[in-house]
C-alpha cells in the first residue's frame, strides 16, 4: 500500500511540475503573438491592436520568457516565425477563433446585439440585388437593423465583428458554416441596353463582335464558343465590379456577358435586354454562399436573415423563369 501511495504522489508531482509552466502562461499575450505572426512586423501588429510598439515587444518577450525559447527570428524590421513559433501559431489560431466565436455567441444570446445584424457583402450583390429588396426586409423585420459593409476583400468574421458574410466560392471556408444561395446564380447571359437591342434585333452572333465589348476576354470567348464562334476578343473596358459593368451596359457603352441573377431586376424593368437565349456557366463565376460562425446558427436574427434571403432568392428564381418563357 505504501508503495502504491509513493508511486501515485511521484506521478502527481511530475504532472504538476510539467503543467506548471503552462498554468502560468500569460493568455493575454496570445492575441499579440497571433498579430505579430500574421503581420511579421511589430509596428504593424501594434497598429492593428491599437497598442504601442514597446507594449507589443514587451508582450512577445514575456511569452518567450515564460515558454523558455524564442518564437521568432529577427530579420531587420521583420520578425519571422521559427519552427517553434509556427507550431504554437497553429494551436493559437484555432483556440482564439473558438474564443472569439464563443464571445460573439454569448453576446448574441444575452441580447446585446439583438437589434443589429452586421454583415459583409460584395459590392455588386449589395447594389444589384440586396438594396432593391431592403424595403421588404424592413416590412418583415422592422425592429432588426442591418449594418451592411461592402467589400471585395474576404472579411475575418470573428475578428472584424461580422455576424455573417456573402461570399463567392466552393463553400469550403474553414471554421464557418456555408449555405449555398440559389443554384442558378452562376448562369451568365449576354445583355445590352434597349438601344443596342433594337439595333441588333435578329442579328447573328458575329454581329456582336462589331459592337464595343465590355468585361473579361476569357468570359467573352467562353460565351462565343457556346455560340459556335472560336474568336479572340479584346474588350474596350474591364471592370473589377459587376455592378459597375452593368451600369456601363445600361449607359450604352457596350455589350457584356453578365451574371443573370445580378441583371434580373434591370431585365424586368427594361433597363437591360437579353440579346441571346444562350447562357453559359463560367468557372470564374463562383456560386454565392452565406457564411457565418456555426455558434450563431440558431441565433434568431441570423435565422431571420437566412430565411429571408432564401425566400427572396426563390422569388428572383421564379421571375427569371418567367423572363425566359416565350
Amino acid at each position: 500500500m505504501a508503495t502504491g501511495i509513493h508511486i501515485f504522489w511521484s506521478f502527481w508531482s511530475v504532472f504538476l511540475t510539467s503543467y506548471a509552466p503552462m498554468a502560468r502562461l500569460p493568455l493575454n499575450t496570445l492575441p499579440v503573438f497571433r498579430a505579430v505572426a500574421e503581420t511579421q512586423n511589430l509596428r504593424a501588429a501594434a497598429d492593428a491592436l491599437h497598442l504601442t510598439h514597446s507594449a507589443v515587444s514587451q508582450q512577445i518577450r514575456l511569452l518567450e520568457t515564460r515558454l523558455g525559447h524564442a518564437l521568432f527570428d529577427r530579420r531587420g524590421r521583420r520578425v519571422v516565425l521559427n519552427s517553434s513559433g509556427a507550431a504554437l501559431l497553429r494551436s493559437v489560431q484555432g483556440a482564439l477563433a473558438l474564443l472569439d466565436e464563443g464571445v460573439q455567441a454569448a453576446a448574441a444570446a444575452a441580447g446585446s446585439s439583438a437589434q443589429r445584424l452586421r454583415i459583409s457583402v460584395l459590392p455588386s450583390f449589395a447594389q444589384r440585388w440586396l438594396l432593391p429588396r431592403m424595403g421588404r426586409w424592413r416590412e418583415k423585420h422592422p425592429d432588426l437593423a442591418l449594418e451592411i459593409e461592402t467589400s471585395q476583400q474576404v472579411a475575418d468574421l470573428q475578428r472584424e465583428g461580422f455576424h455573417a458574410a456573402l461570399r463567392q466560392g466552393l463553400g469550403n471556408w474553414p471554421g464557418l458554416a456555408a449555405e449555398r444561395l440559389f443554384d442558378g446564380s452562376m448562369s451568365m447571359i449576354l445583355v445590352g441596353n434597349p438601344a443596342a437591342a433594337r439595333r441588333l434585333a435578329g442579328a447573328s452572333p458575329e454581329a456582336y463582335l462589331d459592337e464595343p465589348l465590355l468585361g473579361e476576354s476569357a468570359l467573352w470567348e467562353h460565351w462565343l464558343a457556346a455560340a459556335g464562334l472560336r474568336r479572340k476578343v479584346t474588350p474596350v473596358a474591364v471592370f473589377n465590379d459587376a455592378g459597375l459593368l452593368l451600369s456601363a451596359v445600361e449607359q450604352g457603352l457596350g455589350l457584356a456577358v453578365v451574371r443573370e441573377l445580378l441583371a434580373a431586376d434591370a431585365l424586368r424593368d427594361g433597363h437591360l435586354v437579353r440579346l441571346s437565349p444562350i447562357s453559359v456557366d463560367y468557372e470564374g463565376a463562383r456560386a454565392y454562399h452565406l457564411v457565418y460562425p456555426p455558434a450563431l446558427r440558431d441565433w434568431p436574427p441570423l435565422q431571420a436573415l437566412r430565411t429571408w434571403m432564401h425566400d427572396e432568392l426563390e422569388i428572383s428564381r421564379s421571375e427569371l423563369l418567367r423572363e425566359r418563357s416565350p
